[in-house]
């Protein structure tokens, strides 16, 4: 969702078919290549001493050492537990960019969270294999959380994130979860995306009937025949999916995500369904009034 050179035309061609001052810097240029392709074919056939001696020019120097490889820079910070006990395991894994590592009140934030999940997953774990005891069952006993925060849009004022999650806890498979927030630098807090609106029913409003519009036509294109509207898997209301919002000039959020995860608009098998609609004067009226300056319309 949010996720050249130019030739100039000339090449060779305008040597021969060009003006007579163009033909006339053709032919410059042509002299001055023959004298390179001399050069050339003397240094092919004489040592660097000879070559200096024929030519007057200085022994070439003896070309320096490569340099060694700049390290490839990082741009994550990223943070990793792991646990084994006979056959159940332990994984966790937490990241973010490093944007976020530039404002540390929202390291911190992130930090904290992180924290809190860790620490339920381990204690969620101990549980676990003490219920079970020494039985041979790994999807009893089995845990993982991986999520990554990345940067949906970097305003001056706001930087807007969107995170994937999956986690299991046992069972078949585990799960796929979406989560965002917005850091607002000038209060140092997050924000949920969805409370810089005036209420969820002014977003519902805002968004609802382009929203299922387009979710109906993402199930057409990912299920195909299969497809049939069933009633089953309704058109979920916004307050139901994950916002964020977005940018394509850096400058204001001029576009709204939104993402439904597995089981909320369709079946696991589906997946998550995601819609990208840009901000019109409804998503703008329903905006509250002191975020109304970061919001413009999109195309």
């Amino acid at each position: 969702m949010f996720h050249a050179k130019h030739d100039s035309g000339g090449g060779l061609e305008w040597v021969w078919k060009g003006s007579k001052a163009r033909q006339t810097r053709a032919k410059a240029h042509f002299a001055r290549a023959s004298g390179v392709l001399a050069l050339a074919i003397l240094a092919a056939c004489s040592s660097p001493e000879e070559l200096a001696a024929k030519t007057g020019a200085a022994p070439p120097e003896a070309p320096a050492a490569p340099a060694p490889p700049p390290a490839p820079a990082t741009d994550k910070v990223e943070f990793t537990d792991y646990a084994e006990q006979g056959v159940a395991k332990r994984t966790f894994g937490y990241s973010w960019l490093a944007a976020v590592a530039a404002l540390p009140p929202l390291a911190s934030h992130l930090m904290a969270e992180r924290d809190a999940m860790l620490a339920e997953q381990k204690a969620d774990w101990q549980s676990a294999l003490a219920e079970v005891g020494d039985k041979d069952c790994v999807s009893c006993v089995n845990r993982d959380i991986e999520k990554t925060w990345d940067v949906v849009a970097n305003l001056p004022r706001f930087l807007s994130l969107s995170a994937s999650w999956y986690d299991y806890s046992g069972g078949a498979h585990g799960n796929f979860a979406f989560d965002t927030l917005v850091w607002d630098r000038q209060t140092q807090r997050a924000i949920d995306p969805k409370t810089m609106f005036r209420s969820p029913a002014a977003l519902q409003a805002a968004l609802g009937e382009a929203w299922c519009k387009r979710l109906g036509a993402e199930r057409q294109n990912k299920l195909g025949e299969e497809y049939s509207d069933d009633g089953f898997f309704g058109c979920p209301p916004i307050a139901d999916l994950t916002v964020l919002v977005g940018s394509s000039d850096r400058k204001h959020f001029n576009r709204i995500g939104l993402i439904a995860a597995p089981y909320v608009a369709g079946s696991y098998a589906e997946g998550e369904y995601e819609v990208t609609l840009p901000v019109t004067p409804k998503v703008l009226a329903a905006v509250k009034p002191e975020f109304k300056a970061a919001f413009a319309l999109g195309k």
